[in-house]
């Protein structure tokens, strides 16, 4: 734990361990979604599994004060940001979760309906699915996007760090 926080600072190992919780909350939302349909999916397992890596989470939090950090600049400290890393540190965090929220709703949903009525060429299905395509490559575009605006304002931070 002391490596990861050195390496990513306080603030980005809260939010990269804050996934342990997430995705499990995120599969239960989903099987929440199967379950009354195909009665194979156990939400409650996945909701159990999540709010027990909640409790973790919160434990590993309330250690992090606790420790040591050498003081050097780190990419994902919000003390450290400039207003323009955390202008596109939030652009990126809405992409990313749009798109989860899309893998999330792809992974629940009955594709089948809709590729039916793609190939019999009905217009609102097709229109629906290439809207639905376009948003992926918007999410994942923007994502990308952010992540490299991002990474050039971090750095120009350690570069302007670095002279005098």
């Amino acid at each position: 734990m002391n490596r990861l926080v050195d390496r990513f600072g306080r603030t980005g190992f809260a939010a990269l361990s804050s996934l342990i919780w997430a995705l499990p909350m995120a599969a239960w939302a989903g099987s929440a979604d199967l379950s009354p349909i195909d009665k194979t999916a156990y939400p409650w397992i996945a909701l159990a599994i999540g709010v027990v890596m909640l409790v973790v989470w919160l434990v590993l939090l309330t250690r992090l004060s606790r420790v040591r950090v050498a003081p050097r600049q780190r990419r994902l400290d919000l003390g450290q940001m400039s207003r323009e890393e955390k202008r596109w540190n939030i652009a990126g965090f809405a992409f990313v979760c749009g798109l989860i929220a899309w893998l999330n709703a792809a992974a629940t949903v009955d594709w089948a309906p809709l590729l039916a009525a793609v190939a019999a060429g009905r217009l609102g299905p097709s229109i629906l699915g290439a809207g639905l395509l376009l948003f992926l490559v918007a999410m994942l575009a923007g994502a990308w996007i952010s992540w490299r605006r991002s990474s050039a304002a971090f750095r120009h931070r350690i570069g302007a760090q670095a002279r005098p």
